[in-house]
């Protein structure tokens, strides 16, 4: 029995993790590797001609003959249950109310950091890693663990792991933290990984085709039959075209609305008890207030009363910018920004942030438009 205690790695069978797990059987921990098979093509309408991912064969074989060889166990868990009923259908649900959701972010928080966690801790393990871009320390004057930015900005994951929980984070170790992606290859290779020049996925897992409006077709049957043709309308109200279904348009949608109206428009408002989708010009897109709901505070117990100077982005991509954080009656909370951000959409989160330190996160509710 290690003295550093046994941890269990959430092994995709990337780069990252890969060497997230090794990294850790080197360090002296007895390290578990677990591959998490949360989804397949038959039950969830992918793509069976395109098998890639983390869910693949080929994935999970990287990950298993990676744990042979450095010497540590390996098993697969079938979590196809929790990520259908977290993640893919909220993923429909949320696009069905008119909504752009983040799968990423609910796999995280219900996924690998709530059912891998008890599968680790049923197995007697003391953590849980990842192979994630990310630091998290303690903060003694807070008393609460605190999660920040990673070494390598270029790949900082923070924005998809507002939702974890202050339990979870006590039991998490991020061991590529001080790393940079080109660091972790050379690692990678000097391990002897068979995963060092393996590239990166950026598509949603379940959609490898990247083709949401199939995906969505084939979980709801009928789907295009009974939204096609809906009105495609100006901020005034003047019908311009038909659109093909509301769920296949998101906010700041500019190609495939197929309209002409002598100008560049954009979606600006998806209104689904009505099936119509709403188009107007770049300004139109333009907000400077949100409202957020499922809030979920890392730096505090709550968002403190009266609000907080923050740094807020809502895209992965983003950037942070000045903020101020208003809790609201009921658990949900009010971002003004200083300066207006562009296409603020439904579904997607938005996180908050003071320098390099994650602050907290919510799910977009509703944004006003300037």
């Amino acid at each position: 029995m290690s003295k550093l205690g046994t941890v269990v790695v959430g092994m995709s069978g990337g780069v990252d993790s890969s060497v997230a797990a090794v990294l850790l059987k080197e360090q002296g921990y007895q390290v578990i590797g677990m591959t998490m098979k949360t989804w397949d093509y038959q039950l969830s309408g992918g793509n069976t001609g395109k098998e890639t991912g983390c869910c693949s064969l080929e994935s999970i074989n990287d990950a298993r003959s990676i744990a042979v060889h450095h010497g540590f166990p390996h098993y697969i868990v079938d979590f196809r249950g929790d990520f259908g009923d977290e993640v893919i259908d909220n993923f429909v649900g949320e696009y069905m109310a008119g909504r752009t959701p983040n799968p990423c972010v609910l796999c995280n928080t219900k996924v690998k950091w709530n059912s891998m966690l008890r599968k680790a801790m049923a197995l007697g393990a003391d953590y849980i890693a990842t192979g994630h871009y990310a630091r998290i320390r303690h903060d003694d004057d807070r008393n609460r663990w605190m999660l920040s930015r990673g070494r390598d900005s270029n790949k900082d994951q923070t924005y998809v792991l507002w939702g974890i929980s202050q339990e979870a984070l006590s039991k998490t170790l991020l061991p590529l933290s001080g790393l940079t992606k080109p660091e972790v290859r050379q690692l990678a290779r000097e391990f002897g990984l068979k995963t060092a020049d393996k590239s990166e996925s950026y598509e949603i897992c379940f959609i490898p085709d990247n083709d949401y409006g199939r995906f969505l077709r084939e979980k709801v049957p009928g789907l295009g039959d009974r939204l096609s043709g809906g009105p495609v309308k100006t901020e005034g109200g003047d019908v311009v075209g038909h659109h093909d279904g509301y769920p296949f348009y998101t906010i700041g949608q500019r190609r495939g609305l197929n309209i002409a109206v002598g100008k560049p428009v954009y979606v600006t408002r998806i209104e689904p008890d009505t099936n119509t989708v709403v188009v107007g010009e770049d300004q139109s897109l333009l907000c400077s207030r949100l409202i957020a709901g499922q809030i979920n505070t890392i730096a505090w117990d709550q968002i403190p009363d009266g609000g907080i100077r923050v740094e807020a982005k809502i895209r992965y991509k983003d950037s942070q910018e000045p903020a101020t954080l208003t809790p609201l009656p009921g658990g949900g909370a009010e971002i003004r920004f200083d300066q207006p951000k562009r296409a603020v959409t439904p579904g997607q989160s938005v996180v908050f942030y003071s320098g390099d330190d994650l602050l907290g996160g919510g799910i977009i509710e509703r944004a006003f438009i300037q």
